[in-house]
């Protein structure tokens, strides 16, 4: 895959279809609050960053979680940003990029991505990862469909547009420094994607 790719995918999740996505995906964080309660309660933060927030589905439990801190939402569907002012209002948005965050290193205490690493074409997919590490302080989390070898997944007719991969074995080879602090499994019974994470520690 060329490096055209990523603007392709970027487009393709700015525009309807990743509006459609939205829409189709409104009730997908109503279970997921016990995740971030426990997260959050061992690895205490101030600020958070979720690269791919999408409406809030996260974000809306972190900002309840920590009220009056920082909880920012990069996304680049501003349908989906909308949406974050309604199911986030304890959250702020912005229109970015996973590949180009507008942020100083060691912005926020937590950076995170749910399903949002598998959408990145595999020629830029470490790039995203340096950009999420390059703006933690302390941790970093990502918590995305698992393979143990790279896999394509056809998407809703959109080829090249989702990509399976041991993205926690990618992070540590892509950064070294990162040490592995908790790994699981997030369930569909449990509000999720039946998605494997990862919490790093810088």
């Amino acid at each position: 895959m060329s490096a055209d790719d990523a603007a392709r995918l970027e487009a393709l999740w700015a525009g309807e279809f990743g509006a459609e996505y939205t829409e189709r995906n409104r009730a997908a964080g109503e279970r997921r609050e016990p995740f971030w309660r426990a997260l959050l309660a061992e690895r205490p933060c101030a600020s958070v960053l979720e690269v791919g927030c999408n409406l809030g589905g996260n974000l809306g439990w972190i900002a309840s979680l920590l009220p009056g801190r920082l909880v920012v939402g990069i996304d680049v569907n501003r349908h989906a940003l909308g949406r974050l002012r309604q199911t986030a209002p304890g959250a702020r948005g912005v229109a970015a990029s996973a590949l180009h965050l507008p942020f100083a290193d060691g912005s926020f205490d937590l950076v995170a991505t749910v399903g949002v690493l598998i959408h990145q074409p595999p020629a830029r997919v470490a790039d995203a990862m340096r950009e999420v590490a390059r703006c933690a302080r302390r941790y970093v989390l990502c918590a995305e469909y698992h393979a143990d070898a790279l896999t394509e997944v056809e998407y809703r007719g959109q080829p090249g547009s989702l990509f399976k991969r041991d993205f926690g074995a990618l992070y540590r080879e892509v950064i070294p420094s990162l040490r592995l602090g908790a790994s699981g499994f997030l369930s569909r019974a449990e509000g999720w994607g039946d998605v494997t994470y990862w919490v790093f520690e810088k």
